[in-house]
């Protein structure tokens, strides 16, 4: 196995990420098989109870892992299926060493960080470094690892001892360290200062790993004479990085030239796309756009699929509510404003009662205006609480979550463990499993003349990802879900649920639907159905697009694969869904 390390120096949030996620999208471009390690020096033992505010999103992997935001900029970038175990943290290294420690394994040793915290270490990249995580058989090529945190950091030390040691143990020809830092531009005089770097570096080298390669960030492109002053005095060659990089791991042999022409493309189609969509995106942590960064991520890859580039309006929820038109009345009048501009409306996921009331009113504006909505976990129970509100009058309704008193509870907490159990007063929750699709028809019951599954596969099946398919797998992180005791009543009045899990209790896609609508269906001849002659009562959709889904599509949306439902929301904000639905009937 080979190694590429990427740090960082002088500052955080420089972009190790995205270098660390580059770097894997070049290697792979050249035919190579990669994977990657994420290393968060913080004591939590993982990102699942980090404040959004603080660290970003959380983001899900098909095991239930909740990780470091970064790791989606992994599998976004190199279209990979990650575990939690690739994401390592203090906590769990040190929780590990300790339940060790605790068993006896260490025979009765004083447990030290050196060698067992770091011996802790290698072994997990080791052992993780070995998983395959693009669907083939056998290791990746190249492991790429982003140590989180900047040089020098306390919290940090273990961890560059333990990849000190790594780099010693597997040898030159297999490990390659890049070092991202910053050239400030100082703004009275203009220079670009390499100082900071070299502090960085001599530092580093200090702790005993010497950089092969400096990715620097600026606010301006660096100068010649700045590539040359960090060449010579930081020992790096001077740019062609991938040629660097395959020469120093020893890979020129079996490495091809990169072939990037599909990402070329794509920017290339992005830098010259001239028309946008506006769409409001109303959540509780709209202070940090971080905090929605795969959402965002799906909304551009969609926007990119119908030609258009995403103009996205943050709308902070709380804002829309009536208390704040009272105690600051300019952002009620503002927010308001904008969601009346919007194209279509976005309420993604979230916890705790704060901006709920906000959220329900703008699926209230969606549902009754006719704008295009999606909501995501939170805002899929947020549009059955307010379905429940308006149009069943039932005026207390709401989540066990926000009153556990209300008489009407439509969002309840399930803790019967059919995928995981978690008690109410702990945090957490994360899993993935099936969301069944039923086929379109199959619930028909002619003694009736009433479809049971209506046309609502459309919305689902007739994407790629759902075409032909019995269900689904998706990731989810919650732990309220909608009351089965409701959904009688809540689909008599045309909140129908549409996608289920498999065992038939959890409601997982929702869509809107009028009151019955009589016509007469001869032979839908779809490649994926095909009905006999009858007549029957359908139910077909009254809104253009209402959809709510208990899970996260964005964490499964890729680079010219967008998510079904993000595209579907796009495409009816601009008023093309039909003519899609259209154009790809007869190609499903």
């Amino acid at each position: 196995m080979k190694y590429v390390l990427v740090t960082g120096g002088v500052v955080s949030g420089l972009g190790k990420g995205v270098t660390a996620s580059s770097v894997g999208v070049v290697l792979k471009a050249c035919g190579l098989r990669v994977t990657s390690i994420k290393i968060d020096p913080y004591l939590n033992t993982d990102a699942g109870t980090m404040s959004p505010f603080e660290h970003g999103e959380v983001f899900v992997l098909d095991d239930g892992g909740e990780v470091d935001l970064d790791l989606g900029n992994y599998e976004r970038f190199l279209d990979v299926r990650l575990t939690k175990n690739n994401n390592i943290t203090t906590g769990k290294i040190y929780q590990s060493v300790l339940e060790k420690e605790r068993k006896g394994d260490y025979l009765g040793k004083t447990v030290q960080v050196v060698p067992h915290i770091t011996d802790a270490i290698k072994n997990w990249i080791e052992s993780v470094a070995v998983i395959p995580v693009d669907g083939k058989e056998g290791p990746a090529d190249v492991c790429v690892i982003e140590l989180g945190g900047t040089v020098g950091d306390i919290e940090s030390m273990p961890f560059i001892e333990a990849l000190r040691q790594l780099s010693f143990s597997v040898g030159p020809d297999n490990f390659c360290l890049i070092h991202v830092s910053l050239i400030p531009v100082l703004g009275v005089v203009g220079e670009q200062k390499t100082k900071p770097t070299q502090h960085s570096v001599r530092e580093l080298r200090a702790l005993g790993l010497t950089p092969h390669l400096l990715a620097c960030r600026s606010a301006q492109p660096l100068l010649e004479n700045t590539k040359e002053k960090l060449s010579q005095f930081c020992h790096v060659p001077n740019q062609n990085a991938h040629h660097s990089i395959l020469k120093q791991l020893n890979l020129l042999s079996i490495a091809a030239p990169p072939n990037l022409q599909a990402w070329t493309k794509r920017a290339e189609t992005y830098d010259n796309l001239k028309n946008s969509v506006r769409i409001a995106m109303v959540g509780k942590y709209v202070g940090l756009a971080d905090s929605y960064l795969s959402v965002v991520k799906a909304l551009l890859h969609a926007c990119i699929a119908c030609s258009l580039k995403p103009s996205i309006d943050w709308i902070a929820a709380s804002d829309l509510e009536d208390e704040s038109a009272k105690l600051t009345p300019k952002d009620h009048a503002a927010a308001w404003e904008t969601l009346r501009n919007a194209e279509c409306v976005l309420v993604p996921g979230g916890f705790g009662d704060r901006g709920v009331g906000g959220m329900i009113l703008a699926a209230k504006y969606a549902r009754e205006n006719n704008i295009p909505y999606l909501g995501i976990c939170l805002g899929m129970q947020i549009s059955v609480i307010e379905f429940a509100r308006s149009v069943l009058g039932l005026k207390r309704a709401n989540s066990n979550e926000f009153d556990s008193e209300t008489p009407n509870p439509v969002v309840i907490f399930m803790p019967e463990g059919d995928y995981f159990y978690i008690p109410v007063d702990q945090s957490g929750g994360s899993y993935g499993h099936k969301v069944i699709i039923p086929p379109f028809g199959a619930a028909f019951c002619p003694a009736t003349c009433r479809q049971l599954v209506d046309l609502s596969s459309l919305f689902f099946v007739l994407f790629a990802r759902y075409r032909n398919a019995e269900y689904v797998d998706e990731r989810h992180r919650h732990r309220y879900e909608v009351n089965p005791e409701a959904i009688g009543v809540l689909e008599e009045a045309g909140l129908k649920f549409v996608g289920k899990d498999e065992t038939g209790k959890r409601m997982e896609i929702l869509e809107l639907y009028s009151l019955s609508v009589v016509c007469h269906v001869t032979k839908l001849d779809l490649k994926f159905f095909c009905f006999l002659r009858y007549p029957q009562i359908l139910e077909l959709p009254s809104h253009p697009f209402y959809v709510g889904v208990q899970f996260h599509p964005e964490f499964k949306s890729r680079p010219g694969r967008p998510s079904a439902l993000f595209l579907g929301l796009i495409l009816a904000a601009t008023k093309q869904l039909e003519a899609y639905l259209n154009t790809h009937q007869n190609g499903c």
